[in-house]
């Protein structure tokens, strides 16, 4: 998240009760908005276990740090 209270933070580990605010607000129309909203729908539609199984999938494509030998 590049922005607000959550800076910092993976998108799909933002809380549903900040999406739920933000949803109120009116996401924006840009990338972000749209990934913002898509977590949102995933979320409160009991669907977590997706966002889990992608970090989880991205976490193991990524190189390791310190190269194991």
């Amino acid at each position: 998240m590049p922005y607000g209270k959550y800076k910092g933070t993976i998108i799909a580990d933002i809380p549903v009760s900040y999406l739920e605010w933000m949803a109120g607000k009116g996401f924006s129309k840009d990338k972000m908005g749209m990934l913002l909203s898509t977590t949102f729908e995933i979320k409160t539609n009991g669907l977590g276990e997706i966002l889990y199984m992608v970090k989880k999938q991205v976490q193991a494509a990524r190189p390791r740090k310190g190269g194991a030998l």
